[in-house]
């Protein structure tokens, strides 16, 4: 019998390789694609909504596997005393999901590196990055995510949604250049792509020896003004454009992007038509190893998130770009609206694993073999 890491070893490389010989044949973004099945993509689940005690907790699994997710991503709050992830903590989360039949696929990584500045903390804390690898690895894991936040994710106002639910939202401020610095202060674009080199020129290399690929997640929004509350962020002011940028900085399998079809619709003017080139971008690269579908109506500098039915995405449309390049990893639902009724958001996910759900068995019945 194959083992797990044996299995994932194999799955990621033949979808990376189809991805690969796609973008040979075709050019990037460009060429016709031959429509096949995916029985690799799946729906997932993460800390966005969670039942019970804990992510893996009795409650949260059953509420998991209920709706059809098999494939769980977790953050490890709890830290060891030499600093990373505490190796019990995750330890526990595999055999939680081992006793259920899930599959402990992700670890969401914090921002605190992208944080730093020069110094003997930052190399500190890559150290703990390069451990929790290691520790990753030891526990079958195959994808770490991370979101470089050097100021927080913007949301400045609430809309009003069918059923009464609340869309969080944002609209950029006329006044923009009066909002105070964030907690880092000014870091201007050429330290910010300092820090992001250093760390992917030190970290892939490790990533690559233990078989975890590294999934970036665009800050949230991308496309502010450079200066936003002191930062220039690195996607602005074109998203698609810092993909491109960071994927190159150091071109490896093992250093690619958690996609999140929101974030990313938000720093575009037209979401609808302009999301599509970036899928398939990434998509024929072998660089996505997580999707997050948000929708949202608007775009650049003002928008709201909304279900995933109701936004200017048309996910159908995603989504046989990710059957196509055989895309191989979980499609998480993400950021839903919120109700009274609902304040855990259960609710609000179920219907979203479900979405997901029937769009991958929508479009694999487009196609035969």
């Amino acid at each position: 019998m194959m083992r797990r890491r044996e299995f994932g070893k194999k799955m990621w490389r033949g979808a990376a390789a189809a991805g690969l010989a796609g973008a040979a044949e075709s050019g990037i973004a460009q060429g016709a694609r031959t429509p096949r099945k995916n029985t690799l993509m799946h729906v997932g689940g993460d800390y966005h909504g969670v039942a019970g005690a804990g992510i893996t907790s009795k409650e949260n699994l059953e509420y998991n596997l209920r709706h059809g997710v098999k494939h769980l991503t977790v953050q490890v709050k709890k830290e060891s005393p030499a600093g990373g992830w505490d190796s019990d903590a995750l330890e526990k989360m595999r055999d939680d999901c081992n006793r259920a039949g899930v599959t402990l696929e992700a670890i969401r990584m914090d921002a605190r590196y992208i944080t730093l500045p020069k110094g003997a903390e930052r190399e500190r804390e890559l150290d703990n990055i390069v451990g929790n690898i290691q520790k990753a690895a030891r526990n079958g894991v195959k994808i770490i995510t991370y979101h470089w936040t050097v100021i927080p994710i913007r949301r400045n106002r609430q809309t009003k949604g069918r059923g009464n639910v609340t869309y969080a939202a944002f609209r950029l401020e006329e006044d923009w250049k009066s909002l105070p610095a964030g907690p880092s202060g000014r870091v201007d674009a050429e330290e910010y792509w300092e820090r992001i080199t250093h760390f992917l020129e030190r970290v892939i290399p490790v990533a690559r020896e233990h078989d975890v690929r590294m999934a970036c997640h665009p800050y949230d929004p991308p496309g502010l003004p450079f200066g936003y509350q002191g930062a220039d962020n690195w996607d602005a002011p074109s998203i698609f454009d810092a993909i491109k940028r960071y994927e190159a900085v150091v071109n490896s399998p093992y250093n690619g992007f958690q996609l999140c079809l929101g974030t990313v619709g938000e720093g575009l003017k037209r979401p609808a038509a302009e999301i599509l080139p970036v899928v398939e971008y990434l998509g024929r690269k072998g660089k996505i190893y997580q999707i997050h579908m948000r929708n949202i109506r608007g775009g650049l500098n003002g928008f709201e998130e909304v279900y995933p039915d109701e936004g200017e995405m048309n996910f159908h449309k995603v989504m046989r770009i990710l059957r196509d390049t055989q895309f191989a990893g979980s499609i998480c639902p993400d950021h839903m609206p919120q109700h009274a009724d609902d304040p855990g958001k259960l609710q609000s996910f179920a219907f979203g694993y479900g979405y997901v759900r029937a769009l991958i068995q929508a479009v694999n019945s487009e196609v035969e073999g």
